[in-house]
């Protein structure tokens, strides 16, 4: 247990009610899709519109609400935005015109983004820096743990296919987020920061002009690209171009979930600085660059079973790639983040697996499916570009950080 929960104390409490949280999103994930047409009786298009809307509406909340976390305080609004979302979750039971259906959506996601938000500058103000990544990692192992029971809870509902297990696999995830709330309740509060002065030339929003985070963001976001291969990408290519059977792409989710929850912490120790965040990174890279060479494979019309060794070794050495590339991006998101401004960074910082995730349909689907092998080769390349780019931007961060930084 000590690989996945930290020790005694507020990163504990962290871990928890996040554990309390992936259990009501990993239901959530299993089951929404059906339940919102098969219960609250819309389209797969209806539904498909709604959520692009608010999820898109989720990702841009995330600076603002983060902004409101550092001046507000981020205990306290982490645990209003997860009272919200509860209440979000709940309007879905009783909710059944398409446009009252948007509209929750989208308070929804808001609420998540902000949360998420929140709980990175709550996280920021109670651990020491040079343990963040660290517990970040645990709170990584317990997301994926929570979020591997959680499915299961949501394929119950699957399993039974009726109302009343819908309906009850959704209120159990509000009572989740309430739970969570009540635990958040329980850490001390970070001092706010105050108000930007009048006439100050400070913006409000320091983050939107901070271009070498931005640059580190968006290189982040292509590595998240590895969040769709795994969840979309792989399905349709073991089913388009593979002679492996369909049900493999649940068990290569299973492998790299279980791979994150017992490896994750152990690969984190490996970043101790923004350095050696940057090496891991470009490390993460070349690895990432493997598992697409190795995937290539699968396809060459071999043995179905052959097929499914090379898928699994690929999907190993993937999410080795992707526990290196997540603790690398936790060092550098809060590392580079000013200490007084951590809500709205880690805001800004968070739309970069949010990007991932509306990019990553149309690419997997153009690269994997329409390219086949080349769109492997191309995927790699994006991996590895990003990755040893990673360095010279965090560099360059540095010194404009340097240069801003006041001296005695």
């Amino acid at each position: 247990m000590s690989r996945i929960v930290p020790p005694p104390g507020p990163a504990r409490t962290l871990a928890l009610a996040q554990l309390t949280n992936s259990l009501g999103d990993g239901a959530f994930y299993a089951s929404s899709a059906l339940f919102f047409t098969r219960v609250v009786g819309l389209s797969a298009a209806q539904v498909g519109v709604a959520l692009t809307v608010a999820w898109a509406c989720g990702m841009l909340a995330g600076v603002p609400l983060g902004h409101v976390a550092d001046r507000w305080g981020p205990r306290r609004t982490a645990v209003v935005l997860a009272v919200a979302t509860a209440l979000a979750l709940s309007a879905f039971l009783v909710v059944r015109a398409y446009p009252l259906f948007i509209l929750v959506a989208c308070l929804y996601a808001c609420c998540q983004g902000g949360l998420t938000s929140a709980r990175q500058a709550l996280l920021a103000g109670l651990v020491p820096p040079e343990e963040r990544t660290a517990v970040r990692a645990h709170l990584q192992s317990t997301l994926n743990a929570g979020l591997a029971v959680g499915a299961g809870i949501g394929g119950l509902a699957l399993s039974f296919d009726t109302a009343p297990a819908y309906l009850t696999v959704f209120a159990l995830d509000a009572m989740a987020f309430l739970l969570a709330a009540l635990m958040l309740r329980r850490l001390p509060e970070i001092q706010p920061t105050p108000a930007t002065p009048a006439g100050s030339r400070e913006p409000s929003l320091a983050v939107l002009r901070d271009r070498p985070y931005a640059l580190i963001t968006f290189l982040n976001a292509i590595m998240y690209l590895n969040m769709p291969l795994l969840s979309l990408g792989l399905p349709l290519w073991i089913v388009e171009r593979t002679e492996a059977p369909k049900p493999v792409a649940a068990a290569l989710l299973m492998v790299n979930m279980l791979s994150v929850v017992i490896f994750q912490v152990r690969v984190a120790r490996q970043v101790t600085d923004l350095p050696s965040a940057a090496k891991v990174a470009a490390r993460s890279g070349w690895i990432f660059l493997a598992a697409c060479l190795v995937y290539a494979v699968s396809g060459a019309h071999i043995a179905p079973w052959v097929a499914v060794a090379v898928l699994v070794a690929a999907a190993l050495i993937q999410v080795f790639g992707e526990m290196m590339q997540g603790a690398a991006a936790w060092e550098l998101g809060f590392t580079l983040a000013p200490a007084d401004k951590q809500g709205q960074y880690q805001g800004f910082f968070g739309m970069g697996p949010q990007i991932a995730r509306m990019l990553g349909p149309v690419l997997m689907t153009t690269l994997l499916i329409g390219w086949g092998t080349a769109g492997w080769l191309v995927l790699g390349a994006l991996f590895l570009t990003a990755g040893l780019a990673m360095g010279p931007a965090v560099r360059h961060a540095q010194r404009t950080r340097e240069t801003l930084t006041p001296h005695p």
